[in-house]
Order: structure tokens, then C-alpha cells, then sequence
């Protein structure tokens, strides 16, 4: 099964843009580097969330959980002229070489980035969001959505990662993480403010408009 994931995943990146040399950099380094490297969206995920972000040109996007900049970069590139993408993480150790990336970009001065808890920043933030992209501590995803929806415009979107969770979420018994994502995924699903649908793009993403 790896090797067909590896060479499906071969054959997707193949066919999607190519990967700008920047992000190429941040990828190989994160590898290189970081113990959980896995976490970083990647070639493929990253154009999608590019092309995300172009058809919606947002002015303001919100991303709860930074890692090593990749998805905030990717982010970046649909935002308008005067548009803003606000990325808020707890890792400091982190943050002088992922402000690194973000000055060695094109997007540094739309970058707003934030070290702290989510969920104490989320309230402080007075903006009115376009895009927001959960991709942080899974057993807060539910929280993020909730803080999050008020401050979303109508037809706006909110996208979470990892809601197929390498698949576990059809286990006949499962462990604590993945109930939390079972449970995430069904209360969205139940949501009537919202127009949703999970994409099987790498480990899932849960695609929500607000109506």
C-alpha cells in the first residue's frame, strides 16, 4: 500500500504546478530537520491550497497552525494587492526561521504571524475572514471551527485538515484522537450554517462554506 501511495502521490505532483524553489527549500529543510515532518502540507496539497486561495482571492485568511510556513506561503499567493493572512502557532523554537522564510518571499509584509494558544488570539484578531485553514492540535478543532464561524463572511470558507486520519476513522474500535475526529466530522456534517464536503486529498480535508 506504501509503495502505491508513493506512487500515486508520484504520479498527483506530477500533474499539478511545479513546486515554487522556495517552498522546495522549506520542504527538504522541514525533513531534514523537524522530527514530525510529515505535518508540512506538501507539493500537492500546497497547490491545492493555492488554487483554493486564487479562486477566492481573500483579503484576509486565517491559519491556525504554522509549522514551518509552508501552507501560509501557499496560502499567500491567491491573496488581493492590499490582503493580509494572519498564521497563529505555539512553537517559538520555530519562529525566527519560519519569519525566515516569510521575509525570503514575496508575501512577508501580508504575513501576520502569531506565536501564542489559538484559541486566547482568535478573539483579539478584528477582522472579518474570507479563508481560514484549521490545521493544528486535532483535539481543538471543534473549538477553532465555533471561535472561528462568527468571523467568517458569507460565502466565505473553512478548511480543516486530517478529518480522514490516515484513515482510523472507520476503526470498529477507536482510540481517544480519532473519536475526536469522528466527532468533529459529524457535528459539521449536522451543521445547517454550513455547506460542507470532505476531500480525500491526502489524509482528508474538510471543506466548509458558510452560508
Amino acid at each position: 500500500m506504501e509503495i502505491m501511495d508513493n506512487l500515486l502521490n508520484a504520479y498527483l505532483t506530477s500533474t499539478c504546478d511545479d513546486e515554487p524553489p522556495l517552498l522546495k527549500a522549506i520542504n527538504r529543510e522541514t525533513y531534514l530537520k523537524e522530527t514530525q515532518p510529515h505535518m508540512l502540507s506538501g507539493h500537492f496539497q500546497g497547490r491545492f491550497l493555492s488554487l483554493i486561495s486564487h479562486l477566492l482571492a481573500p483579503k484576509r485568511i486565517l491559519e491556525i497552525g504554522t509549522f514551518t510556513g509552508y501552507a501560509s506561503l501557499c496560502l499567500a499567493e491567491g491573496l488581493v494587492s492590499d490582503g493580509i493572512l494572519h498564521t497563529i502557532d505555539i512553537n517559538e523554537e520555530l519562529a525566527e526561521r519560519v519569519q525566515g522564510y516569510f521575509d525570503a518571499s514575496p508575501y512577508g509584509a501580508k504575513i501576520r504571524y502569531h506565536i501564542g494558544e489559538a484559541l486566547q488570539i482568535i478573539p483579539t484578531l478584528e477582522e472579518t475572514f474570507d479563508l481560514v485553514f484549521i490545521d493544528a492540535d486535532k483535539k481543538n478543532n471543534l473549538n477553532y471551527f465555533e471561535l472561528v464561524l462568527d468571523k467568517v463572511r458569507t460565502g466565505g470558507l473553512i478548511m480543516i485538515d486530517n478529518v480522514l486520519w490516515k484513515g482510523k476513522i472507520t476503526d470498529a474500535s477507536p482510540d481517544k484522537q480519532t473519536e475526536q475526529i469522528i466527532e468533529l466530522n459529524k457535528t459539521i456534517a449536522q451543521d445547517k450554517r454550513v455547506q460542507k464536503l470532505i476531500l480525500p486529498i491526502r489524509d482528508g480535508i474538510f471543506l466548509i462554506r458558510k452560508f
